[in-house]
């Protein structure tokens, strides 16, 4: 199988290190791994890697230090920050150094690999202007060097908007490909989402509902009123790929789930 790309992986947890080779290895990605921040910044300044996957926790440096120095030697190299103990201080931290996702543990093969796809990617998501004229207000780039996406469990994510708000929203591309994507059904008197918990319901088209579950907590500010209206659209048009949809805006209160 042709390689894909080098992606080193940076973790003591030999689980994880090993759970990253099987699943990256198996779709053709060239992996490295390694345990220590030190090592992996020698790694990075003597060869070329496409994408690190850190921890935060690591036995020497921190994952945000070597997020840091990592983007001093290679900074064209994408970074995916990978924790067991989500905060929204280091959510912050990470995608302000430029950050490509930031993922709670445990993941899943196919978030992983969906993660590893992102990036790769280099059709660059791009629908047709008419379709982003229309609803320009409701849809959101995978990529906004402005306000950069954090993407929580699989199908969710959130990312810090102008005015101090945070949107919260749903990857259309992970619903259509599990199932037909109908609707989502986020209540109308939502007045707060809480970190870990159902906010809403989306509806696939062979009858079943799967929960949507909140990245972090806060009070809500506004609803996005049209979503339905733009699943509609991508569903008919075809058009899911590369574009998130934000549902909630809401003023943050204790920030991801701890």
């Amino acid at each position: 199988m042709a390689k894909k790309g080098r992606i080193l992986v940076l973790d003591d947890d030999p689980a994880v290190t090993l759970s990253c080779q099987r699943i990256l290895g198996a779709e053709g990605y060239n992996i490295t791994t390694v345990g220590r921040g030190e090592d992996a910044l020698k790694r990075i300044g003597s060869e070329e890697f496409d994408i690190l996957i850190s921890d935060v926790r690591l036995p020497d440096l921190s994952g945000i230090q070597v997020l840091r120095e990592s983007r001093k030697i290679q900074p064209g190299m994408d970074v995916a920050i990978i924790t067991g103990y989500p905060t929204l201080e280091d959510a912050k931290e990470s995608v302000r150094l430029g950050a490509f996702e930031f993922i709670e543990k445990p993941f899943t093969p196919d978030f992983m690999l969906n993660v590893a796809r992102r990036i790769f990617d280099e059709r660059g998501w791009i629908l047709r202007q008419a379709f982003i004229d229309e609803f320009r207000n409701e849809i959101v780039k995978l990529r906004d060097e402005e306000n950069p996406v954090i993407f929580y469990k699989e199908g969710t994510w959130a990312r810090p908007i102008q005015g101090g708000l945070w949107e919260v929203g749903c990857d259309l591309r992970y619903w259509v490909l599990s199932g037909q994507m109908v609707s989502v059904d986020v209540p109308g008197s939502l007045a707060g989402i809480v970190a870990g918990e159902t906010f809403g319901h989306v509806l696939l088209g062979d009858g079943r509902s799967e929960d949507l579950v909140a990245p972090m907590s806060g009070r809500v500010r506004e609803l996005n009123t049209r979503a339905n209206t733009v699943i509609g659209e991508f569903v008919r048009e075809n058009l899911a790929e590369g574009w998130l949809m934000w549902l909630v805006r809401i003023v943050p209160a204790e920030g991801l789930r701890a």
